[in-house]
């Protein structure tokens, strides 16, 4: 081969090299601190602004950590959901180390509550199930992430 071809493969391969270190911090940035939201209308990042109301339904009203680091705390379920991880964005901050930055969200549809997981590196766990999309809870539910155990309470 010519000492052009070489230095040409050489480039190609540096250059493939750099994407993927970069694509790696990509990653690892949207694991730790997820993704930035805009409020609607707006090019100006979402702020807290009015605490959410908690929501007029018939059923679970809040979730309680029972098990983990932050045991004794409760959330309110709101009309606009729950979002769970380690990210400050987060409604319910975890310091748990298992925990991805946006782990789980648990939202309303209807008069029923449901759990997804956010494609979280350890997975959410429902029972003793690990669960992906929409999948219902009911009042005694207990939702494992990491070591954190969550149940859905009235």
């Amino acid at each position: 081969m010519s000492e052009l071809t070489v230095t040409a493969i050489r480039l190609g391969l540096l250059a493939l090299l750099w994407a993927f270190v970069f694509s790696i911090v990509g990653v690892l940035r949207g694991d730790l601190y997820g993704a930035r939201t805009l409020a609607r209308g707006s090019s100006r990042p979402a702020t807290g602004g009015a605490a959410p109301r908690p929501a007029k339904r018939r059923g679970p009203s809040h979730l309680a950590v029972i098990d983990g680091h932050m045991r004794g705390i409760t959330v309110p379920l709101t009309e606009s959901g729950v979002l769970i991880g380690r990210n400050p964005e987060c409604s319910l901050v975890l310091s748990d180390e298992f925990a991805s930055g946006r782990h789980a969200r648990v939202y309303a549809e209807g008069d029923q509550w449901f759990v997804d997981d956010l494609g979280s590196t350890n997975g959410t766990f429902v029972g003793h199930q690990r669960i992906g999309e929409h999948v219902p809870l009911h009042e005694g539910s207990h939702i494992r992430i990491g070591t954190t155990v969550l149940e859905v309470r009235k």
